[in-house]
């Protein structure tokens, strides 16, 4: 099992279904510039994946900008879930 600190768990917790990043920020106590570095971490070690609207549907993305998370959805991986 993977540890998690208090942000990551609390990011973790928002992700049950595809979130957009304000979401986290409204959601997570912590200053927005750390809920984005925490998410990366997530992303890094595959327990958020990222997520994209096409044609109406939400679906994995293959990539994602991290200097524009709000371009992106998220969501905890059951591996995320685990944790």
């Amino acid at each position: 099992m993977i540890k998690l600190n208090s942000i990551q768990k609390a990011i973790v917790n928002s992700l049950t279904f595809p979130e957009p990043f304000d979401t986290l920020v409204e959601e997570v106590e912590a200053p927005e510039s750390v809920i984005a570095d925490e998410l990366k971490a997530l992303i890094d070690k595959r327990l958020v994946q990222v997520m994209e609207e096409s044609d109406g549907k939400i679906q994995n993305s293959f990539y994602y900008d991290s200097d524009n998370m709000r371009s992106f959805m998220y969501q905890a991986t059951a591996r995320g879930l685990e944790s």
